[in-house]
């Protein structure tokens, strides 16, 4: 009989284990077994584990050109497993900071911070933000908007072609406060946000 006693409850395991044939035995867990012999070593994961601290973005499919005779899917089970590494995706930011950037930002925090300790909540009611961003021009109708009535006799399928979005584009600018938005400006083609805009 086998038993996964990891999915029992406590009380269900305590009640079910006196009833058991275990033979003597007081481990649950599996014994070592014969069987096909594993093909990781501590020399391999050392091996690997270099590999991948030589070249952080390579796949398994690159490394298992350089270890042919293990599979992909052994090599997996290691880099993710054994070694415990995990694939990461790049953020795209709209640049790289300089070092004066970061400085610069961490003096701006560094007095906001103070400010906080200061005035404290009133502080933060009083921080406008903004942020601009392009959007799409578009006047399609919804399927709700486009919905129409007709007698029994009607045709009961009206078709129309699905609209797409236009290649026109406008800037949309927004500038918030802890309580509401403030300002929505949508630019016009062609101008530029400056001191007086």
């Amino acid at each position: 009989m086998l038993i996964d006693w990891d999915r029992l409850g406590v009380q269900t395991s305590l009640e079910f284990y006196p009833l058991c044939e275990l033979d003597g035995r007081t481990n649950i867990h599996d014994e070592s077994r014969s069987g096909r012999p594993s093909v990781v070593s501590a020399d391999l994961i050392k091996e690997i584990d270099e590999k991948i601290r030589l070249l952080r973005n390579f796949t398994i499919t690159q490394l298992s050109e350089h270890l042919p005779n293990i599979s992909r899917t052994v090599l997996y089970e290691t880099v993710a497993g054994k070694l415990g590494y995990r694939k990461f995706c790049a953020r795209w930011v709209p640049e790289m900071l300089t070092e004066i950037h970061k400085t610069s930002r961490m003096g701006a925090a560094l007095k906001f911070l103070s400010r906080y300790h200061t005035s404290g909540e009133d502080f933060l009611n009083r921080i406008v933000t903004g942020d601009e961003t392009w959007v799409a021009h578009v006047n399609a109708e919804t399927k709700q908007q486009f919905m129409a009535w007709g007698h029994t006799g009607s045709p009961t399928r009206l078709r129309k072609a699905r609209q797409t979005l236009s290649a026109r584009k406008l800037m949309v600018t927004v500038f918030w406060d802890a309580q509401r938005i403030l300002l929505i400006e949508f630019m016009t083609r062609g101008t530029t946000i400056n001191s007086e805009i």
